[in-house]
């Protein structure tokens, strides 16, 4: 009897656990495959430092290979041919994407471009991301 209680409690435990979680939070999914030359560009350029980067901070980095099953809470989104794929998702909808990789020059201005587009400005209509490189 006394382990069915301590059954009972333990369920009821996890149960307010789940309930209180927070909704899984914003991230970049990068839609890539193997010998992909800008997916590699990507790597040397960004991927080092973007988890570091107030942008990676907000919508942490994750990676999809297209040569394999999507994962299902992805599927909702359309995929394309074009490697890689940038998809700012939030809450199961996509909020916008960047289509290939055109540098780390252009990349941080477009990703600025999605992000305010999801996140409203601060004051004096500064963005709340900046370019790392100025």
């Amino acid at each position: 009897m006394q382990e069915f209680c301590s059954c009972l409690a333990l369920i009821g435990a996890m149960s307010i656990s789940l309930s209180i979680a927070p909704a899984r939070a914003a991230e970049l999914v990068m839609f890539e495959r193997v010998g992909c030359a800008w997916c590699e560009a990507f790597d040397r350029e960004i991927a080092p430092i973007y988890g570091k980067t107030e942008e990676g901070l907000r919508t942490p980095l994750r990676r999809v290979d297209t040569e394999q099953p999507r994962p299902p809470d992805l599927a909702f989104i359309d995929g394309e041919r074009l490697t890689p794929l940038f998809v700012l998702v939030d809450r199961g909808r996509e909020i916008g994407r960047i289509r290939g990789y055109p540098g780390q020059d252009f990349f941080w201005g477009m990703l600025d471009e999605l992000m305010k587009s999801w996140m409203p400005l601060l004051t004096n209509g500064r963005s709340l991301m900046s370019n790392p490189y100025p």
